[in-house]
């Protein structure tokens, strides 16, 4: 399992991913789950990937072949972003059907999702989530972030903090912590993170992010983080209870 999020407000995207997989509690590996097919000064182009590693790698692979050869259809040639999210729907369609049969004799899971963000030179930023059917939803401004993968633990902080105008920098921090959050409760996720933050129009990835296990900066958020935590949670006031002879009122009422 592995954690993926990306994040659209006015100003930038943000995504981030762990890069834990495990195959049961006895084989844990790292692989890279965020990767940038940008083409500096006309297209910036950022993909997470969660789900069957070895369908998922087939994916990048093709993706990347494809890219090695200009007369095919590839990210760097198509025209809107969109095409870009349908493109990478189809390469996933493609490498599912190849295998699937195979996959589903011996019951593994074959599904895999993709996140892609970023920008094409005379186009607004964009944020898509692409299903295992190769369809997909785009982020908005009423929802400007998307997740894939074991997404449970890392969404309440994101659903009290983020909103689209959220500065950016403070974005980045909150997908952090997002992905450390779920790797406090989860133990398929894990470092190391890799998090990039893109600044709209600038068509450039300036801000990129690797923290490994014992990383100094993601062990002291993460005090901070439980101890800001412990502090609001003692100043939330005790719960006023009912008065005994008021729930005895309410047992003689529901017999």
């Amino acid at each position: 399992m592995t954690y993926c999020l990306g994040i659209i407000n006015h100003a930038g995207i943000v995504m981030g991913a762990d890069s834990r997989t495990n195959a049961g509690v006895d084989y844990i590996s790292a692989y890279r789950k965020l990767f940038d097919f940008s083409k500096p000064g006309e297209r910036v182009i950022l993909v997470c990937a969660s789900g069957n590693l070895s369908v998922t790698q087939g994916v990048i692979s093709q993706i990347k072949r494809d890219l090695q050869n200009p007369e095919e259809i590839n990210l760097h040639n198509l025209s809107s972003f969109s095409d870009i999210a349908h493109y990478i729907g189809q390469k996933s369609r493609e490498i599912q059907d190849r295998d699937r049969s195979w996959l589903e004799r011996d019951n593994i899971d074959y599904h895999c999702n993709f996140l892609v963000g970023g920008q094409i030179k005379g186009e607004e930023a964009q944020l898509y989530l692409i299903y295992p059917q190769g369809n997909c939803i785009q982020a908005t401004k009423e929802t400007p972030f998307l997740q894939i993968g074991e997404t449970k633990y890392g969404k309440p902080i994101l659903d009290r903090t983020i909103k689209y105008d959220t500065p950016l920098e403070a974005i980045a921090k909150c997908a952090l912590l997002s992905i450390d959050s779920t790797m406090k409760s989860n133990i398929s996720v894990g470092p190391p993170i890799n998090l990039v933050m893109y600044e709209i129009d600038s068509l450039v990835i300036r801000h990129k992010l690797q923290l490994r296990l014992g990383d100094p900066y993601l062990a002291k958020i993460r005090k901070l983080w439980e101890e800001s935590l412990r502090q609001a949670f003692d100043a939330i006031p005790n719960l006023e209870w009912e008065p005994e002879e008021s729930q005895l009122n309410d047992d003689i009422l529901i017999d």
